[in-house]
């Protein structure tokens, strides 16, 4: 007789199924890198394709032979570094001691922030400070999705303490390009919000059986809410409720390809439901969270996997 298997209706991975507060994820760590420059980036999910490469991997059972491999094109409008935030280490991490704003700021910034008439204070005044991390907005304007409000975020800095301030010094106000930070080849982290699903039962939200057909009562739903004691009904208990919309980290993705041009890869009537890229676009290897016109967090891979054949293959074509 086959062994009975009763296995858990639903991933104690992902706890407590809670739905994010953002559309921008929320970065809690970043990587250590030693050159100084930003960690991350911010890009809109424009949809998927296929592209044709020559498997080089040396320990694949294709290698040398051309094949089909899903890919991501992630738009990437320049970012502007609008301000810098200090910090001090303290007993329970890392303390706000001051934050700066750039003197010339976007007006369109105005829709997400309370912008300040004047400028209290200069990088200089500041010099009790153990860390310090960039404030950048993105440019969504720039873009074909129609939206005008950008969105904010704290980026971390590589390098030493000076040469995080000298970065400060020389780009503040300025805008900076996803070709500055990554190259075609690197492994990133994509951090992103996924697709709202609404309010769902519980056999898509958790996976539960269909129930037989002389089953009493539903079909779709749970035989029962739980033992007698504890007399309540216990949280492991798939419920009906919303799914969908959470916060998910996928880790080690790589760029196949980072271009200022997109005239190769976009259709005569542009990619549908996102429109037509005008800036510079990141081609990841395969599916990324999130729908289309979503912003995503590309930021340094802090899981990065040593034995991974990190050359980049040749691209033949790019299906448009």
């Amino acid at each position: 007789m086959a062994r009975v298997r009763k296995p858990r209706r639903g991933s104690m991975q992902f706890w407590p199924r809670k739905r994010s507060r953002h559309t921008l994820a929320r970065i809690r760590s970043w990587a250590n890198e030693k050159t100084a420059k930003p960690q991350g980036f911010i890009g809109y999910k424009v949809g998927m394709t296929h592209v044709m490469i020559n498997d080089n991997n040396p320990r694949s059972i294709t290698k040398g032979e051309q094949i089909a491999v899903p890919a991501t094109i992630v738009e990437c409008p320049p970012l502007t570094i609008a301000g810098v935030s200090f910090y001090k280490k303290s007993l329970l991490g890392l303390k706000k001691v001051a934050s700066i704003l750039a003197p010339k700021l976007n007006k369109e910034l105005g829709r997400k922030i309370q912008l300040p008439k004047k400028q209290q204070k200069s990088i200089d005044d500041i010099t009790d400070f153990e860390d310090l991390r960039i404030f950048v907005h993105s440019n969504p304007k720039l873009t074909t999705t129609g939206v005008k409000k950008p969105k904010v975020l704290e980026i971390s800095l590589g390098g030493s303490k000076e040469e995080k301030l000298n970065f400060v010094k020389e780009n503040l106000g300025k805008d900076i390009s996803v070709n500055d930070i990554f190259t075609a080849g690197n492994y990133v982290d994509v951090h992103g919000i996924t697709k709202g699903k609404g309010f769902q039962g519980t056999v898509k939200r958790y996976g539960v059986p269909i129930r037989q057909h002389k089953a009493e009562k539903t079909k779709r739903g749970i035989g029962n809410l739980g033992s007698w004691t504890p007399k309540h009904v216990q949280f492991s208990v798939p419920q009906p409720g919303k799914m969908g919309y959470h916060l998910r980290t996928e880790y080690n993705k790589q760029l196949l390809k980072l271009s200022s041009s997109a005239e190769e890869i976009v259709p005569d009537a542009g990619f549908r439901r996102y429109g037509v890229i005008k800036n510079p676009y990141v081609l990841i290897r395969g599916s990324i969270v999130g729908p289309k016109q979503r912003a995503v967090v590309l930021s340094q891979s802090i899981r990065s996997i040593k034995k991974t054949y990190k050359e980049i293959p040749d691209i033949d074509y790019i299906k448009r």
